[in-house]
């Protein structure tokens, strides 16, 4: 029935302020206001329709794409959207398109890298979109390795100008969105090479197709580099190939804010410190973590959704069926995903502060906590786009056989997000650089105080030697004893790797031998930065009944659960004994019943529309089964009752005459 909420006996249950909530999810009342009106402007504007795109052929797809960038774009000139307002616009449109990259890495690379005059001459021109740009730096043979791409840039100075060349099939750039079929320029990186000599790999500005008719410039090679994973999915993206044969570009477009080459052919380091660079990389990566915080409370939402309205065995004298939620298999697999939702978007949260703290330092040519801001955001980028990546697969599993359908909304929200796990760092790669960091910070601690989410290894000495104390399961709900035991955990790791590297001759071969216990030493380092922030959180002053509460239980949830599943860690570094290894589980399933009740206002207080979930069994009503029905009658396979190519293929095998074998 329409116009009736199948789920209003759960909504009933909340224990707090699902609206207080609300506001504590966005940040702000502002940014939750800004949030609902643009969610709904996307919503109740049919030109936004999602549900057919699956369906779609790939020309037809990417043409449906253009025509909803280019709607949106005539939106935020129409209505005068802020900068804020468009980027929310953009993300519930909820379709990867050029424009991601235009506003997401090829603005910010000029702004990042480029000089005051490079500034003055190109940011107005992208802002008004009169140029359309993307970020080149992946190619064929190169991606983590950014030291080893293969384009050159040469300067000549005969003509002041350089001369960018792909000299190998694998230099050609490769996966740039935006590049196959629609940006007009590209922020380049390739090697700069001057009077014969290398001089590190560098940006250039570089137009690839005419402002006229958009045809590809002399001496550039240009298309698209094919189908990806899933139906609709990534596929509304134009991800590129690119090849240049000695292509001049002049000498004042390659981005010079942190090295110049003169007239002459010399080379100049700006006043600007090369870290400089980090700034924008630190910028980019706690959007990502922002980002994983809103698709994995996507999922989640959904699947708790379906897992409230699914019933399944357990009927008592013909009653109805249990809910699948009330059984504790779907409640500790799911719940743990719901808390590391708001785990994740507190993090994120926090990373928006340090990104800023990090700017106004740079600003003030302090240079002091940037390595460990980069390894911090390098390490959160891996481990929540990991988390989040599995985490949409486990909320598909949870939704049973009908989560395998398009029209759940999981199929197609996996798809599109796990090239996060690769884009912007490799997650293993990423989780080695931080080991690098970890690894440098326990060789300094006789001389120099570890800083930032590090500062628990001041205290090693203590961490080593000093085990857990905790004796009843309900010790484990102190926070203090939950931070220390992260840290402890992380300290002993750590501290274990450098001393067997310590061993080694050559430090680079007990690196290569030892990354794999590295890569989970760094784990445990990025999972304390999150159990950490998410107390803080909980330190401050959170408005409304019960909201805080409710919190609680969740970062509890969170801790305890990686807990359970890293157990082998904390009892092989000796911090935990079986016993309270065993009680922190006892307390995780009294944990679980505090969810349950608040379970379906969690994932309301994500204040999802409809439209954004893009998915049946995620609706707000719950009414799953009749929508289940209507959208397998929409499909066009049942256009008709018999199948085009039925009589060709099918009845000449159902009309055949057999033949007795002739012995």
């Amino acid at each position: 029935m329409e116009g009736v909420d199948y789920l209003i006996d759960e909504r009933n249950k909340a224990q707090f302020d699902v609206e207080a909530m609300k506001v504590a999810w966005a940040g702000s009342r502002e940014t939750l206001e800004v949030s609902d009106r643009m969610a709904k402007l996307v919503a109740n504007d049919p030109a936004f329709e999602k549900f057919t795109r699956p369906m779609l052929g790939r020309k037809e797809l990417f043409k449906n794409t253009l025509k909803k960038a280019a709607y949106a774009w005539k939106l935020i000139v129409n209505l005068r959207l802020s900068e804020e307002e468009a980027k929310c616009l953009r993300f519930y449109i909820d379709e990867p398109a050029y424009t991601d990259l235009h506003w997401g890495m090829f603005i910010p690379a000029i702004e990042g890298q480029g000089t005051e005059e490079q500034k003055q001459k190109w940011l107005p021109l992208a802002q008004k979109m009169q140029i359309i740009g993307c970020y080149a730096q992946t190619e064929l043979g190169h991606g983590s390795n950014v030291q080893g791409l293969e384009t050159t840039a040469t300067f000549d100075p005969q003509t002041d100008e350089f001369v960018l060349h792909s000299p190998t099939l694998t230099s050609s750039k490769w996966w740039p969105g935006g590049l196959g079929k629609v940006s007009t320029h590209a922020v380049i990186y390739a090697r700069l090479i001057v009077n014969g000599q290398f001089h590190g790999v560098h940006g250039f500005i570089v137009q690839l197709r005419s402002l006229e008719d958009h045809s590809p410039l002399p001496g550039i090679t240009v298309g698209d580099i094919g189908l990806k994973f899933g139906n609709g999915a990534y596929n509304t993206m134009d991800n590129g190939v690119l090849r240049f044969d000695h292509v001049r570009i002049p000498r004042n477009q390659m981005l010079m804010r942190v090295l110049q080459v003169t007239k002459e052919g010399k080379i100049k380091q700006s006043d600007v410190p090369r870290q400089l660079i980090y700034g924008t990389m630190v910028y980019v990566r706690q959007t990502i973590v922002a980002d994983a915080s809103k698709a994995l409370s996507r999922a989640v939402c959904i699947a708790t959704r379906y897992s409230a309205v699914r019933r399944q065995f357990g009927s008592r004298n013909g009653g109805p069926e249990t809910q699948v939620i009330d059984y504790k298999t779907q409640q500790s697999r799911l719940f743990p995903l719901l808390a590391s939702a708001y785990a994740f978007r507190f993090v994120g949260e926090w990373l928006k502060w340090l990104y800023m703290d990090v700017k106004q330092r740079l600003a003030a040519n302090d240079f002091s906590t940037l390595p460990e801001a980069h390894a911090c955001t390098a390490g959160l980028k891996s481990l929540t786009t990991t988390a989040t990546a599995d985490g949409i697969e486990e909320c598909r599993k949870l939704c049973g056989g009908h989560g395998y359908l398009v029209s759940s909304g999981l199929p197609e929200l996996f798809a599109v997000y796990i090239p996060a796990c690769t884009y912007e760092g490799d997650n293993v790669v990423l989780l080695l650089q931080v080991a690098r960091f970890l690894v440098k910070t326990v060789s300094e601690l006789g001389y120099k105080k570890p800083v930032g989410t590090t500062g628990y290894m001041g205290r090693a000495a203590d961490l080593l030697q000093n085990n857990c104390a905790i004796q009843t399961a309900g010790e484990w709900l102190n926070p203090d004893a939950v931070v220390e035991a992260f840290e402890a955990r992380a300290a002993r790791m750590a501290v274990s790797c450098g001393q067997r590297l310590a061993k080694f001759e050559n430090p680079e071969e007990g690196f290569a031998e030892l990354a794999s216990d590295l890569v989970e030493a760094s784990v445990a380092h990025c999972q304390l930065i999150v159990v950490s922030k998410f107390i803080e959180k909980l330190q401050q002053e959170i408005p409304g009944k019960g909201v805080k509460e409710s919190l609680e239980v969740l970062c509890y949830v969170y801790a305890l659960f990686l807990v359970h599943k890293h157990q082998g860690d904390f009892l092989a570094t000796g911090y935990l004994t079986p016993k309270q290894a065993s009680l922190a589980n006892d307390q995780l399933r009294t944990l679980y019943s505090k969810v349950r009740p608040n379970a379906i206002a969690l994932v309301d207080a994500f204040n999802y529309t409809d439209h954004y979930l893009g998915s049946i069994l995620g609706r707000y009503d719950g009414n799953v089964y009749p929508k289940l029905y209507e959208a397998a009658w929409a499909d066009p396979l049942n256009d008709s009752d018999v199948a085009d190519g039925f009589h060709q293929y099918v009845q000449p095998i159902l009309k055949q005459k057999l033949h007795s074998a002739k012995l």
